[in-house]
This record gives structure tokens, sequence and C-alpha cells, in this order.
């Protein structure tokens, strides 16, 4: 080909055209439901008069490889006009490849054994809801081909579990278990119409999730004999009858431990925003709560929501002096949140606008666990239980 010369429409160009319609589901979806095709016709961009007779032999390569390319029209077929002058003569030359059959696209796409697979996959459907889906998504859905006999025999237990309280462990299907659920959970939950969130997508079929915990420590004046921590459902804090005068929450697990607990009260690991759980507890609206959480954006996130259930509680420990004390242990927060929190004192928000504008440095967060011992032993604000 002349150098700089335009270049005329391959068969591989045709090829790459219709495929678009195949990725986005266009082709499959309307054979699926038995609609006609709609003709694609592809611009070959062909040579103008002027070119032919520069160019006549590179013309006839081009159009023998469109031809050869349609394999007699089981592929495409060519629509051509009349081109030319005295000077080369009247010449046809296509102008347009043209789609007209789903046979001719699955040729070119060399589909037909995908199409055969959807086409199973689709009269497998157990219900209107799989049907949809399948339609809604058809080429990402033979992603899924080789497993989706067992994602139709999740499906059809989950469907008819939905409501029943049982937990997932009790799955009885023949090969589906437990695992092949969580593997294909993404899938299932757009069968099911629910959200893909492990822990939502049970609570939305009604079924019964992990139970959660409140785990604490207790001072000797309220602890049962013989008693120092207790790990308890939230549902049973009530039914402890514990009356307490001082409560503290942290979030690092070996703080929890190390921590002194609180004379009259509990030392509490409050594990992120699962705090929110704290919220239940009837006997921590009269007591003093004092929350200490890492010195980052999220730290004061979770202050923020524990408090939209417990308005009195105070924070330690997340305040600057504490923070430029300890400039050699700072990291970086992986994900900074900028979410407005309008439950934070005038003191706690000011340092909290300061780590999200990085005004001391590029997402600056000092863990809990990283604050000298010492200095936090000083700066206790409750009385330590010394029993």
């Amino acid at each position: 080909m002349v150098a700089g010369a335009r270049k005329w429409a391959t068969p591989e160009m045709v090829r790459e055209k219709v495929h678009r319609r195949w990725v986005d589901g266009t082709l499959l979806r309307a054979f699926a439901r038995g609609e006609a095709l709609i003709p694609l016709e592809v611009p070959l961009g062909p040579p103008k008069a002027a070119e032919i007779g520069g160019r006549f032999g590179e013309v006839q390569d081009w159009m023998a490889a469109l031809e050869a390319g349609s394999r007699d029209g089981s592929r495409y077929t060519l629509r051509y006009t009349a081109v030319g002058g005295r000077r080369v003569g009247r010449n046809q030359i296509p102008t347009h490849a043209v789609v007209t059959r789903f046979d001719q696209a699955w040729a070119l796409l060399g589909v037909r054994s995908q199409v055969s697979i959807f086409d199973q996959m689709l009269a497998e459907a157990p219900d209107a809801a799989v049907a949809d889906w399948l339609l809604a998504r058809p080429v990402a859905a033979l992603e899924h081909a080789q497993e989706w006999p067992q994602i139709l025999a999740a499906y059809r237990w989950l469907e008819g579990a939905r409501g029943s309280g049982r937990y997932l462990r009790q799955i009885d299907v023949p090969g589906v278990d437990t695992k092949v659920v969580e593997s294909h959970r993404t899938v299932l939950a757009g069968l099911l119409g629910v959200s893909r969130n492990a822990t939502s997508f049970l609570h939305d079929l009604g079924l019964r999730t992990k139970p959660e915990y409140v785990r604490f420590r207790m001072s000797g004046s309220v602890a049962p004999a013989s008693v120092t921590e207790l790990s308890v459902r939230p549902e049973e804090l009530d039914g402890l009858g514990m009356s307490l005068t001082t409560a503290v929450i942290v979030e690092n697990e070996i703080t929890y431990l190390t921590l002194p607990v609180p004379d009259d009260g509990v030392l509490i690991w409050g594990k992120g925003f699962d705090v929110a759980r704290l919220g239940r507890w009837d006997a921590l609206r009269e007591a003093d709560v004092h929350y200490w959480g890492d010195l980052d954006t999220h730290g004061f996130a979770i202050l923020h929501r524990l408090r939209t259930h417990l308005p009195r509680v105070r924070s330690f420990l997340m305040d600057l002096e504490t923070l430029h004390a300890h400039p050699r242990r700072w990291g970086q927060e992986s994900s900074p949140t900028g979410a407005t929190l309008d439950r934070l004192t005038a003191a706690e928000a000011a340092v909290y606008d300061d780590l999200v504008s990085d005004r001391y440095g590029e997402r600056v967060r000092l863990e809990q666990e990283r604050i000298d011992w010492a200095w936090v032993l000083e700066r206790l604000p409750f009385r330590p239980d010394e029993a």
C-alpha cells in the first residue's frame, strides 16, 4: 500500500463492528426473544474514483479479501455501487458489509456454541426472575455457564427458604453448600433481587445471620462472682441487670485487654463501626461513657455514630496534644472519609477538619496502639478499679 494512503475497511474491521453488538448483549438478547435482527450495516470507506486508477491492484486485492471474508454470504453480504469514469471504466465497488441474519452474525463471530449454551440456560430458567436476569446480561451470564446448574440449585433453595429464619448452613441441596453460595453470591443476589453484601444478603432473604456479641471486662464491684469478662448478645445485655457508673469503649483489642477497667464500671471492645449495637444497652444511658478511638478521620466518624445512640459520650486521647506528642508514630490512612460529622464537639471537629484537610501531612493518622503507654495512663478520664 502506498505510504500515507487512505485505508479501506477489512474483514477484521467488519467483524470488530459486529462484535460490539455481541459484547453489549444486543444480538443475543434479540435472538433469545425471537425478535427480528435489525440489519447491521458496516461502511467500508471504499476507494474513490480517483484512487482506482493509481491503486488498481490494491483495490482488487481489497475486494478479493472482503469477498473471501464473506464466505459466499454466510458471514455478511456486500452492497456494491458503480464507481469510475472514462479513464478506468465503471467498476462495481463494495460500499457496505451487511449482516441481515443471526446465523451470519454467529458465523462471523464464531459463537454458535455459545448461542446454544445460552439457549439451554434460558430454557432451564425456573421462573421469570431468572429469565429476566439472563436476558438483561446474556453475554455476562455465559461466564457462569459451567456452574449454572449449581447456581440454579442454590437459587431454588434460597428462594424457597425466604423468611424462614434458617441458617445458610442448613442448605441441603446435592452438590451445593455454603461455599458455593458464597462464591456465587453476586449472581445469586441479582437473581433473588437482594443485596450482594454478605450480611445484607442473608438479612434481605429473611435468613439468620451470625449473632453479634458485645465483649467487655468488668470491675470487681459490678462483676458476678469469679467473672471478670463476658461476651454477650446485644439483646441479652439488659437481662444482666447491671448498674454502671462508668463505661469505657476502645477500638483496639490489645488495648482493650491491657487498659485498666474503670471503677464501678466496664471496659468495652468497640470493634469499629459495630459500636452502634451498644446503643441497645440501657445501662449505658445513665453511665458516664468515654470513647477512645484511632486519631484519624474514621475514628471521629465512629465517635459521631456512637453519639447517635449515646449522645453524652465523651472522647479522650483524640486531641491535638496527643497527636503532636507522637509525630514519629504517625501513619497514613488508606481511605480517609470527609463526611460531615455534626455530632462532634468544637475541639473534636477542629482536629477532624485538620485531618481531612491534610494540615499536618497527607492522610495523617495515629493509631490507638501506637500511643505511648505512659502517656495513656497519665491521661485516663476515669478512676481505675483497684480490685
